[in-house]
């Protein structure tokens, strides 16, 4: 294989790398997003725990009290790092949405669509478009090669 042809398909291959690499942060952005959400929930239940504790008969400190504005103020910080993330999550989901609806053909499309936002695996997309597998990849491939990464 001559040394041009490789470089050549070295470059294709990164380049679908980076394209791949552009459609799956909106995944990952939804992953983050739900795992905040799962250890705000868990400082909350930890939180009201510590609340719901009596020490009747014993002499009361403050160091629960510590503890708790600890847990307050870590929830708070939580939140907010949601905020931004859900503006992020929201800001990829328009720039992928807008680069794979410039590609005009649908099937080729859909398959982006699944696969990125929706984050089916190939056989499920070829059951949703009624078409075989092998299919799928071979429009994924295409709708690959005619996808433009925003600039």
């Amino acid at each position: 294989m001559p040394v041009e042809q490789r470089l050549e398909e070295n470059n294709v291959k990164n380049e679908n790398n980076r394209k791949k690499e552009y459609l799956r942060g909106y995944r990952s952005s939804r992953r983050r997003i739900n795992r905040i959400d799962d250890e705000i929930i868990e400082l909350k239940e930890l939180a009201a725990s510590v609340k719901a504790i009596d020490y009747s008969g014993m002499p009361h400190g403050s160091g629960n009290q510590k503890d708790l504005s600890d847990e307050l103020a870590r929830i708070d910080s939580l939140v907010e790092k949601l905020g931004t993330e859900k503006e992020s999550c929201v800001e990829s989901y328009v720039s992928i949405e807008k680069q794979i609806k410039e590609i005009k053909n649908e099937d080729e499309n859909d398959v982006l669509f699944y696969r990125y936002v929706k984050g089916l695996r190939f056989w499920e997309i070829a059951e949703k478009m009624d078409c075989s597998e092998q299919w799928v990849h071979k429009l994924h491939g295409r709708a690959l090669a005619h996808l433009r990464l925003p600039t």
